[in-house]
C-alpha cells in the first residue's frame, strides 16, 4: 500500500454537505483513497481550544483548529518527504501543506481539449462563423496525432490550474483520451457522432462500432476511473433516430459491463441554433432529446451550454436529473446569450461550470469560469444575493461530479473518496487576509496560486510544474502544428 500525506494544511475546503472548512489538517490518502482527515499534530506545550465557526454565506459549521507549529523534519527541497516502509506501507510520501489551502479538483463540465491549438484563430464572429472557421482548421490539420498533442495540451493547462475533471468532447476520442491520461487528468470522453463524415471522415457505423468497443479501449488505457461516454454534437448535427440508436447502445454496454455511462451533447447555445431545429422538427432541442430517450433519472445526460431552455425544457430536464455544462466565458465571447442561473436553478436544475474550448472561450480556466459565472448570474437578476460564491464553488465541484454520476467518488474532500486534490498558496497579497474562504476563492484567487494538484492520489502537479510531462517539448511541437491550423483558419476567413 502506498501513502501520502498532505500535513499542516492551513485550511481545509470540504466542500461537504454542510460546506465544512478545517483549520491546520492533516490529510491521509491511501492507495488514492482519502482515509484520514484530521487535525494536525500539534506542539503540545501550545494547543489553543478549538472554535466553530459557520462558513460564511452558508449554514454549514466550520471547525478550525489552531495548534503550534510542527516541525518538518528531513524535508526535501520540493516539499515531498519519502518514507520507508511502515506498518504494511510499503511507502510514505509527505506534502506540507502549511501556509496553503486545499480544496476538491475542479470539474469541468463542458470543453474540447485539444481545440488549445486552434486559439485565437476565430475571433469577432458569431456561433456559425466560429464553426466556419475552426471546422477547416480541424479538418486541415487535426490528425489523431495532432489531436492526441492537444488534448496533452489541454489537460496541462487544465491540471496546472486545479482543474483535474473535464468532460470532454472530440473526434479521434481515442486519441484524445490518451493526450489527457498521459498528463494525469480524470478525463470522460466517448465516440463523436455526426451524421456527414464529420473532421474525421467516419460513417454513422463505424461511430456506433467505435461506441461498443469504448469500454475496452478505456481498459487498455488506463488511468483514474471514468465512465463510458456518447457524445453526439447536437441536434442540427445528428437525427433523432441517430440519437435514439446512440443512448441504446450505450445502454446495451452499461448493463453488459462493469462502467457506469455518461451522455453529452450541445443544447440550446444560441437562439438561432432553436429556430432552426423548431424550422425543422417543430420542437426544441429538448423535446427531441426526450422523443429519443434521452432524458431518464438512470442514465446521467449533461447538456453543453443550454443558455436558451424554455420553462418545459427545463421542467423535462429537471425530471430527468440532467445536468447543464453552464459556459459564461464562451457564451458572452460569442454573444451566444446569458445564462438566468438563478432562474434554472429554481427549476431544479443541476447546473455545473464548463470552459468550452479554446478556440471559443480561449482559455480553459475555471477559476475564471466562477467568477464568470458569479457576476453574470447577479448582472442578468439585479440581484447581489444570486450565486453566492459557496453556491458557485459548488457548481465548480460536488454538483460536477454528481452531474458525472460521480459525486461518491470525487467532489468534495472526504473520508472514503478518491484523492483529486488541489493545493492553494494564500501566500500572496491578493489571498492575505483571509475572511471569507469561499468569496476569497471564487472571486480572489486564480489559477496561478495553484502549486500542486492530486488526481486519484498522484501528484501530477508539484510546485507548479507537470511531474507526467516534458514540458518544452510539449509546447515546441503545439507552436509547429499550430502554424498548419493557422494558415488553414486564415484561407477559410478569406473565403467568406
Amino acid at each position: 500500500m502506498s501513502r501520502l500525506i498532505i500535513e499542516n494544511a492551513s485550511y481545509v475546503v470540504t466542500v461537504d454537505a454542510t460546506d465544512t472548512v478545517l483549520r491546520d489538517t492533516t490529510i491521509t490518502i491511501d492507495d488514492g483513497v482519502i482515509t484520514a482527515v484530521s487535525p494536525a499534530a500539534p506542539n503540545e506545550a501550545t494547543q489553543p481550544e478549538a472554535v466553530v465557526r459557520p462558513l460564511a454565506g452558508t449554514g454549514g459549521s466550520t471547525r478550525e483548529r489552531q495548534p503550534g507549529p510542527t516541525l518538518s523534519v528531513g524535508a526535501s527541497a520540493d516539499g515531498l518527504r519519502p518514507h520507508g516502509p511502515s506498518g504494511g506501507v510499503a511507502e510514505v510520501t509527505t506534502i506540507d501543506a502549511r501556509g496553503k489551502l486545499v480544496m476538491p479538483g475542479l470539474v469541468n463540465l463542458h470543453t474540447h481539449l485539444p481545440m488549445t491549438l486552434l486559439r485565437g484563430l476565430a475571433e469577432d464572429v458569431d456561433l456559425d462563423g466560429f464553426l466556419a472557421r475552426v471546422w477547416a482548421a480541424e479538418g486541415a490539420v487535426m490528425d489523431p496525432d495532432t489531436v492526441e498533442l492537444g488534448a496533452t495540451l489541454g489537460a496541462l493547462e487544465s491540471l496546472r490550474g486545479g482543474c483535474t475533471t473535464q468532460l470532454d468532447m472530440y473526434f479521434h476520442h481515442e486519441a484524445t483520451h490518451r493526450g489527457a491520461v498521459a498528463a494525469g487528468s480524470r478525463h470522460v470522453i466517448g465516440p463523436v457522432f455526426f451524421d456527414g463524415p464529420g473532421p474525421d471522415g467516419l460513417t454513422w457505423e463505424q461511430r456506433l462500432d467505435n461506441l461498443r468497443s469504448w469500454p475496452a479501449v478505456l481498459d487498455e488505457i488506463g488511468g483514474p476511473s471514468v465512465p463510458v461516454g456518447a457524445m453526439p454534437h447536437a441536434t442540427y448535427t445528428c437525427s433523432p433516430e441517430g440519437f435514439a440508436q446512440v443512448v441504446t447502445v450505450l445502454r446495451e454496454l452499461v448493463a453488459n459491463g462493469e462502467r457506469d455511462g455518461i451522455l453529452t451533447t450541445h443544447v440550446s447555445e444560441t437562439a438561432a441554433e432553436n429556430a432552426g431545429i423548431r424550422e425543422r422538427y417543430d420542437a426544441t432541442p429538448t423535446e427531441l432529446l426526450a422523443r429519443a430517450g434521452w432524458v431518464e433519472p438512470d442514465l446521467p445526460l449533461v447538456i453543453g451550454h443550454g443558455v436558451h431552455l424554455s420553462e418545459s425544457d427545463r421542467t423535462t430536464l429537471a425530471a430527468g436529473g440532467a445536468a447543464v455544462g453552464h459556459c459564461p466565458g464562451s457564451n458572452l465571447k460569442l454573444a451566444s446569450g446569458a445564462l438566468p442561473w438563478q432562474v434554472w436553478q429554481d427549476s431544479g436544475l443541476r447546473v455545473g461550470l464548463g470552459t468550452d474550448g479554446c478556440s471559443s472561450s480561449n482559455d480553459l480556466d475555471m477559476w475564471q469560469a466562477m467568477r464568470q459565472a458569479a457576476l453574470l448570474a447577479r448582472l442578468t437578476s439585479e440581484r447581489p444575493d444570486v450565486a453566492s460564491a459557496h453556491e458557485v464553488l459548488r457548481a465548480a465541484t460536488i454538483e460536477g461530479a454528481r452531474a458525472l454520476g460521480m459525486g461518491d467518488v470525487i467532489g468534495s474532500v472526504e473520508v472514503g473518496k478518491r484523492a483529486d486534490l488541489v493545493l492553494v498558496d494564500l501566500e500572496a497579497p491578493h489571498l492575505t487576509p483571509v475572511h471569507d474562504v469561499a468569496a476569497l476563492l471564487v472571486f480572489a484567487a486564480g489559477r496561478g496560486d495553484v502549486t500542486d494538484v492530486l488526481v486519484d492520489g498522484m501528484p501530477v502537479v508539484r510546485d507548479r510544474r507537470s511531474t507526467r510531462l516534458d514540458t518544452g517539448q510539449l509546447l515546441e511541437r503545439a507552436r509547429v502544428r499550430g502554424e498548419v491550423a493557422r494558415a488553414a483558419a486564415a484561407e477559410a476567413a478569406a473565403a467568406r
